[in-house]
């Protein structure tokens, strides 16, 4: 229920943020064109990738809410992730025009309007401020909530770079500051991109999640009363705040209602200590697993979900 309530808060937000970055795109592109600032259009770009990681991260949210099918049986608690990883992608990929546009502007200095600059600079501080902190809940759990606001963070960065190169130009005349600025907005992209590039890989990946030490998870389960040992752990990420696990657990030959006992204080562990809700034990017996030939004849494990 909390899982729907915040998915339905973030879609609203993304959504009234994708329109006031739209609008705010064609605001500063033409004022970009007006004051032949490339550091105004080189925004505008970064901003127009802001409004499709908007978008990309709202049609993700959308995904996230459907429910569990039958072909789907996780539902499609990826989409977040693979919304984060394109929206990191387009970064990149922006970042490569504006390093070459800055490069010919370098050689070609052109002379630009720093007050343009300046006024619609301040505005797109203003504009991503009120969205980065329209999500500020939602950034620090949610990787594709978090690609969206790393977007809005760099480009509010860039738009202060912006200010302060106007002020620059108008008290020196130095107009090659603009696409020195662009260079530094576009290294900024980079930054901003990469981090969610690997974290979406390695979930993509099912690689460990963030912040998780695979011995730390291992040796917290054997300290659970009836544990003996553990091994064959994995543990990977179905989404960016869901996690699972799957591991050999070795007790005593002991009967179901014990057994029982210990599955329900690994698990509340590993919920409690770990956030990991999605789990599947398999029991192993000690005197089977010790025995040369095992215990095929009793079974030699029980499963538990």
């Amino acid at each position: 229920m909390h899982s729907h309530r915040h998915g339905a808060e973030m879609g609203k937000v993304l959504k009234w943020s994708l329109a006031a970055t739209v609008l705010f795109v064609l605001i500063e592109a033409a004022a970009g064109i007006e004051a032949s600032s490339l550091a105004l259009l080189s925004d505008a770009g970064h901003n127009f990738t802001d409004a499709l990681a908007l978008l990309l991260a709202w049609f993700a949210v959308y995904l996230e809410s459907k429910p569990a099918d039958e072909v789907k049986t996780y539902g499609y608690r990826r989409a977040g992730v693979l919304a984060a990883f394109v929206n990191a992608l387009t970064l990149i990929v922006i970042s490569g025009f504006i390093f070459h546009a800055s490069y010919l502007r370098l050689k070609t200095p052109a002379k630009v309007d720093e007050m343009t600059m300046l006024v619609v600079a301040g505005l797109g501080v203003i504009l991503n401020g009120a969205i980065m902190w329209s999500m500020r809940r939602g950034h620090q759990h949610d990787l594709n909530i978090r690609s969206a606001y790393l977007h809005m963070l760099g480009d509010a960065l860039g738009s202060i770079g912006i200010i302060a190169g106007a002020i620059v130009i108008r008290y020196t005349g130095w107009d090659r500051v603009d696409p020195a600025l662009s260079i530094l907005i576009g290294a900024l992209i980079v930054w901003t991109a990469w981090d969610v590039i690997k974290e979406s890989l390695n979930i993509l990946l099912e690689g460990l999640p963030r912040g998780m030490k695979l011995d730390a998870v291992s040796a917290s389960m054997r300290q659970v009363e009836g544990v003996l040992d553990v091994h064959d752990l994995h543990i990977w990420s179905l989404g960016s705040r869901v996690h699972a696990l799957s591991c050999h657990v070795l007790i005593e030959d002991a009967p179901p209602s014990v057994s029982e006992a210990v599955l329900k204080r690994l698990c509340g562990m590993l919920c409690e200590r770990y956030q990991i809700d999605h789990t599947t034990i398999q029991f192993e017996h000690a005197n089977c697993a010790l025995a040369e030939n095992g215990c095929p004849a009793q079974g030699n494990s029980e499963p538990r979900h």
